[in-house]
């Protein structure tokens, strides 16, 4: 089945004069529709033309995020080529293996990593270009300036046709130790993701979201960025995170939507400034990327704000279910119902009713194509169809599920199930926790008790005995942690997500 691959052209012909981006890195640059497919022409045209690349060759970018990524990804779809957006908070090693894995052929690279670049270069028998997004200086030998596109013609080469199941990003997935492995997103699972998600959470062509999400993370690239391409709306392209940016982008009304991992929430949070911005004027506040803590919930509750937590996965979407606003307090924590074109289901439990926890199984046209290389692991992600995600949910009786934790996460404590989500969600509620991470320890009569590990709040004292009897009047007693160990931070991935793994290295054995 053919699919419309050149999503620049077709948005340029409806709404030419709409914005598509404001870029924040340049002073508020505004770039209309037809103005970013003018870019993405020109950029295609220095693909083919300048460096060669024809139908599915890799095209890697090692950037902060930045509008010449979204071009490189858009005139990667008009040529039928493949962008790689690599993880810039990897280790060159890291990086020279997943270059070596994917065969990249052209390495686009940001100032800040000039020198990663160069020494790629000579790492990755597969490199044949270099590009320099801003030359700092006199660029090494053979560097080919991005900015040669300038002169190029901004009308598009001949019309590729393309299969909808024709790869298009490889898209790293977001592992808390070594190499991750790259999802293959093809033209009709961004296409379905995109679709999926106008639709049924209601953006429309006024949206506006923030991006400062990575945009090596699918959810920089398409919780919102893609399906408001795909509806007409726009996005603010900032570097990175920060909090002033977002605090000034939403006081200011700019912005309509904001997407963020419950890190960004929990850091909002914690200024002083939250007090006196309105988040409550936004259409729709979504955490994603992993658990987010009970108190994050209430506080935007009580500031008016139909908080809500999606559920993702780069091999799925990543947007797979939505919360009506009106549930949204009702049922907080809850993910909701299934999006327009996906089905889900609970591995093992009868589809009619309540049921759970059981591992939840996702099917659909946004799902991956598998792992660029990795056959074998590709046929155990997704078997007869449906997709493996490894997280364990509930489904209530009205339909709606709930995410309550990893599988490999569960903790087995005397026969009884804990799920460190649970918990974590109690603990976060006293008001010294800034941060909490439950992990398992072993025990000798138990098996396995579960163990907190906690960031105090700035300017405030944790007594570790009042936190376990905080936690006592809360939960059953099983679930309740047998140790408790304070830290200044938490690790967090290249994605920004809780490194559960590295917790329980440095602080998983029995005492």
């Amino acid at each position: 089945m053919r699919t419309v691959n050149d999503w620049l052209e077709r948005r340029a012909q409806l709404t030419p004069e709409r914005t598509a981006l404001v870029d924040a890195t340049r002073g508020e640059q505004r770039v209309t529709y037809a103005e970013w497919n003018a870019l993405a022409n020109r950029t295609a045209r220095l693909l083919r033309e300048e460096l060669g690349v024809e139908r599915q060759d890799r095209v890697a970018v090692l950037a902060m995020n930045c509008t010449e990524t979204l071009d490189l990804l858009f005139a990667c779809g008009k040529l039928g080529a493949i962008v790689q957006p690599l993880n810039w908070r990897l280790s060159e090693a890291e990086l020279a293996r997943t270059l070596a894995e994917s065969g990249a052929k052209v390495l686009v690279y940001g100032p800040d990593f000039r020198a990663q670049a160069v020494a790629l270069r000579e790492r990755v028998h597969s490199l044949r270009h270099l590009v320099a997004l801003a030359p700092v200086g006199d660029e090494p030998r053979g560097v080919l300036p991005f900015s040669a596109r300038d002169a190029l013609p901004a009308t598009g080469l001949p019309r590729v046709e393309l299969e909808v199941d024709t790869p298009w990003v490889l898209c790293p997935t977001g592992g808390s130790t070594g190499t991750p492995k790259a999802a293959v997103l093809t033209h009709g699972s961004i296409s379905a993701n995109a679709h999926n998600t106008v639709v049924s959470w209601g953006l429309t062509h006024d949206d506006v979201a923030l991006l400062n999400a990575p945009l090596f993370h699918t959810g920089g690239l398409n919780v919102f960025t893609l399906p408001l391409v795909h509806v007409g709306g726009a996005s603010v392209v900032c570097r990175a995170f920060s909090v002033e940016e977002v605090f000034e982008r939403v006081a200011s009304g700019q912005v309509s939507v904001l997407f963020g991992v419950p890190t960004m929430f929990i850091e909002l949070q914690r200024h002083p400034r939250f007090e006196e911005v309105d988040f409550s004027r936004l259409k729709l506040v979504i955490s994603g990327g992993a658990p987010c803590p009970d108190s994050v919930f209430q506080r935007f509750f009580e500031h008016g704000v139909d908080f809500r937590t999606g559920y993702g996965l780069t091999e799925a979407g990543p947007n797979t279910f939505h919360l009506p606003p009106f549930l949204a307090r009702e049922k907080r924590g809850a993910v909701g119902y299934p999006l327009w074109h996906v089905e889900v289901r609970l591995d093992g439990v009868p589809e009619d009713g309540p049921g759970g926890p059981a591992e939840l199984l996702i099917r659909g046209p946004h799902l991956f194509a598998g792992y660029w290389g990795r056959p074998e692991e590709s046929a155990r992600a997704v078997e007869g169809g449906w997709l493996h995600t490894g997280d364990l949910a509930t489904r209530d009786a009205e339909g709606c599920y709930r995410i309550v934790g990893r599988a490999k996460e569960l903790i087995i404590s005397g026969g009884e199930n804990v799920y460190p989500a649970e918990v974590e969600s109690v603990l976060s509620g006293h008001p010294a926790v800034a941060e909490v991470v439950v992990i398992g320890v072993p025990d000798a009569k138990w098996g396995e008790v579960p163990r907190a590990v906690v960031v105090c709040r700035s300017g405030m004292t944790l007594s570790v005995d009042e936190l376990l009897g905080y936690c006592r009047e809360r939960l059953a007693r099983f679930k309740t942690p047998r140790s408790v160990v304070l830290v200044d931070a938490l690790p967090r991935t290249a994605t920004l997500k809780l490194d559960r793994r590295a917790l329980t290295e440095a602080h998983g054995k029995p005492t």
